[in-house]
């Protein structure tokens, strides 16, 4: 459905450092950063990114918004979360478990990520 997700950043690479060690627990290379000093974590799905705002301005959460990242475990789960507060991330919400919601269960992790971006891992369990 989505060709990339792209979340500001005020540190790269503080963030950087944190993505690159959640982003590890999940499969993937760390970050690669381009000429213009944004950071891209490539997929088979899509990309995603982290850029400092372009216009100038401090990079912010939104609020209501969400990004998660699909996982293949529960165990892989809990590793992301346990690296994502290692690296600098915030707990958020309820620890790691499950949570039923639209008529199926979810395995789910909640992290604040340095500039304040709420992302999550997500499993569907049975």
């Amino acid at each position: 459905m989505f060709s990339h997700v792209m979340l500001g950043a005020n540190d790269i690479q503080e963030s950087k450092k944190f993505y690159d060690a959640i982003m590890e627990v999940l499969g993937y290379k760390p970050g690669v950063i381009d000429e213009k000093g944004r950071c891209f974590y490539f997929g088979e799905a899509g990309v995603f990114a982290l850029s400092v705002p372009i216009d100038g301005k401090p990079a912010c959460k939104g609020n209501g918004s969400t990004i998660g990242f699909a996982a293949k475990s529960t165990e892989e789960i809990d590793a992301w979360h346990k690296a994502g507060l290692a690296s600098g991330g915030k707990d958020i919400e309820d620890a790691p478990g499950i949570r039923e919601g639209s008529g199926r269960k979810l395995y789910l992790a909640y992290l604040l990520d340095p500039a304040g971006n709420k992302i999550c891992a997500m499993k569907r369990v049975e």
